[in-house]
């Protein structure tokens, strides 16, 4: 990947500013919606059964979260990916919490049996799940997976045909052609409850202005991770640093993102 390609989508989201449609973690939905206006995206968090479809259908990228799923709501998902899908915009699973209940896995196969998702997105314990691992997730935190992820997530992707995203200190995108690993980031993101919410929401916006999903999620995850390392920088404990996470971001330019990518192109 030529490092200015980072900058070049981070203008591109801040020219386009497309707008994300969310079904997503009720816990996090004001931060969801925070941090793709402060990238120059446009959110909107539109749940109910009955206007989601149309809400889809104007919208250049759908992110759903199972944070706060309740069966009404997987309907609700269903609906707007299928409709989404129709219209060729991608669309975003965060699989948030699968492998801590039966209802929470279910309903992730549920979604992903009755629409097509194009980025599968969680942490290590919530891919290696959904690929089918015998594995537990602490609530939403992540639980202990032996087998390789990268291997996980390749599979994961050729199996359901689209892009995997785990999440971590490293973060793994990857197709089934080719996989990509970001290093950027601060440990303080561990610090706050939806950093890994809003990394789907930030994921989401860039899919939406970059056709290559694997490209896409990498950059958008890198731009997201530099914005935190800045944060920390400046940030006494968890507040300050929520607060100045939005700040960085807001502030990010192509120069900055460009000089402190650190994907590495696998």
């Amino acid at each position: 990947m030529e490092k200015k390609i980072i900058g070049e989508l981070l203008k591109k989201v801040r020219t386009i500013k497309p707008i994300v449609h969310h079904l997503t973690n009720w816990v996090t939905i004001y931060d969801c919606a925070n941090i793709v206006k402060v990238f120059g995206a446009s959110p909107v968090m539109a749940h109910a059964k009955e206007e989601v479809a149309d809400m889809a259908g104007i919208a250049s990228a759908l992110v759903l979260n199972i944070g706060t799923l309740t069966p009404e709501f997987v309907e609700a998902m269903i609906i707007a990916a299928k409709a989404a899908n129709k219209k060729g915009i991608p669309v975003v699973l965060d699989v948030c919490g699968a492998g801590a209940t039966k209802l929470r896995d279910d309903k992730c196969f549920e979604i992903l049996n009755n629409s097509k998702i194009d980025i599968i997105k969680g942490n290590a314990s919530e891919i290696a799940r959904i690929a089918g691992e015998n594995v537990v997730t602490k609530g939403v935190d992540v639980g202990s997976v032996e087998k390789d992820l990268t291997k996980i997530a390749k599979e994961l992707a050729e199996k359901r045909n689209c892009t995997v995203v785990i999440t971590g200190k490293e973060d793994i995108v990857a197709n089934n052609e080719k996989f990509m690993i970001i290093e950027n980031g601060d440990p303080k993101m561990t610090g706050i409850v939806g950093t890994g919410c809003m990394a789907a929401s930030v994921i989401g916006t860039f899919a939406a202005i970059e056709k290559d999903l694997v490209l896409a999620a990498a950059c958008g995850l890198a731009c997201y991770e530099i914005a935190a390392e800045i944060a920390a920088k400046n940030s006494k404990g968890p507040g300050s640093f929520k607060e100045n996470l939005f700040d960085a971001v807001y502030n990010l330019d192509e120069k900055i993102v460009v000089k402190m990518q650190k994907i590495v192109d696998k």
